[in-house]
């Protein structure tokens, strides 16, 4: 058996195991690395000296940190519930608040955005006697679309940004380009028309609440100092080998110091999530990926080759197929393997389009496998905890129930981003 279909078994493996088996990602994606290492398709050198990408393991966990740390200092409780004050009707309110809910969604985990504000809308609808339905899978869907929009938002907008060396602000202004940060914002604003038009027959007044206060400003401008600083990584580390990480952790680190003093002082405890295995799984892909683009394995190149016959197509052609597929694989498995297998593969497809011919097809499957989550109820983690919020309040959605809110959302949010995506880069 050749390397490159001993590389292809693992890597379907793997996936087979991450759809199968839901818990601790992390460790059928190191079972697979360990495979690889195993029949020697990747020395134990390699994995830990090539193949992980410790820059983007770095921002990954640095960013992490300090979104814990904001969640602490409850500034996005503060925020929603004087949006919420200022409001003229409740389907104002609950629109402000799904709004509020996919702009920090941009900076903090999805799920950990639904389970911050959910509450403040279950309290909304609940006063008001309608249902919660809408507003909860509107937190969900809209939180979900954010996570694409910056480096620090995902996964896989880091595993972009680590194939393509892009720096934070390549995601604002590319190559003298719009950003995908922008075509993200048009397919949210989008989306949050579809969704105003499941709660704008909420008419009443909402009733006031009591407003949260702010614990400390001190994460905020810890995460403003961390972007700062990951914009000017570049200028020293052009090469994105190590700096943009280093900045993150020592910057997180400050913040766990100062978080260690304040509460030690008698300051409520956090429930600390470190995202540690997320982080292993993070790892473990990066290993699995470049086991797929050695050019001695030739996984990728093969795949290319044989997509030769495609190469004289329409690029609008190619960009939907890319797109409309990465919805409807991403909507029933997750959307990281995939997004990771695809990635190299459209890329170096992506260069027989000449200028820009890259960046369009890259950038379309980011936009199309992130989206796909919002379609069904287990598309993604945080559409599973909105679920889940709606059962304890005794007000369940069932899976058609979901998917009448979140495939309209799911196609009016791509169709936007898409297209002004393709008429910007054709």
């Amino acid at each position: 058996m050749t390397d490159m279909w001993k590389a292809v078994i693992i890597f379907v493996a793997v996936y087979i195991g991450l759809i199968v088996i839901k818990r601790e990602r992390w460790l059928t994606a190191w079972l697979g690395v360990t495979a690889a290492v195993i029949v020697g398709l990747i020395k134990p050198a390699e994995v830990f000296s090539d193949a992980i990408r410790w820059n983007f393991i770095g921002i990954f966990f640095g960013s992490v940190i300090l979104a814990e740390l904001f969640v602490y200092s409850r500034m996005p409780e503060t925020i929603s519930d004087k949006l919420i004050n200022r409001s003229k009707n409740l389907s104002v309110a609950l629109m402000l608040v799904i709004g509020f809910a996919s702009f920090i969604s941009i900076f903090i985990d999805n799920v950990v955005t639904v389970l911050i504000v959910a509450p403040i809308a279950l309290q909304l609808t609940r006063k008001a006697g309608v249902s919660p339905i809408p507003v909860i899978v509107g937190l969900a869907v809209s939180s979900n679309l954010q996570g694409m929009a910056i480096l620090i938002g995902d996964i896989p907008s880091m595993l972009l940004a680590a194939q393509e060396r892009m720096t934070f602000l390549d995601f604002f202004w590319d190559d003298g380009r719009l950003g995908i940060f922008w075509f993200v914002q048009l397919g949210a604003a989008v989306g949050l028309v579809v969704l105003w038009m499941y709660v704008k027959e909420y008419g009443q007044k909402p009733q006031k609440i009591e407003v949260a206060s702010i614990r400390s400003w001190v994460p905020f401008w810890l995460i403003i100092l961390m972007v700062v600083l990951l914009s000017l990584s570049p200028i020293k580390d052009p090469e994105m080998k190590g700096l943009g990480g280093a900045v993150c952790v020592a910057v997180a680190l400050i913040g766990v110091i100062w978080y260690g003093i304040t509460a030690g002082r008698g300051g409520e405890r956090h429930k600390w999530n470190f995202h540690w295995k997320t982080t292993l799984f993070l790892m473990a892909i990066f290993a699995l990926v470049y086991m797929l683009a050695k050019d001695d394995v030739g996984v990728i190149k093969t795949i290319v080759d044989n997509l030769e016959g495609l190469k004289g197509e329409n690029p609008f052609i190619i960009l939907s197929i890319i797109v409309w597929i990465s919805v409807f694989v991403s909507a029933f498995i997750d959307n990281v393997p995939y997004i990771a297998a695809m990635l190299p593969i459209v890329a170096t497809f992506g260069d027989s389009f000449g200028d820009g011919g890259r960046a369009l097809l890259v950038l379309g499957l980011l936009i199309g496998s992130c989206m796909g989550g919002n379609i069904i109820p287990i598309g993604a983690a945080a559409n599973i905890a909105a679920t889940g919020i709606l059962e304890k309040e005794g007000k369940p959605v069932s899976f058609w129930g979901f998917m009448k809110i979140g495939l309209p959302f799911t196609l009016a949010a791509t169709s936007a981003a898409y297209l002004a995506l393709y008429f910007a880069y054709r």
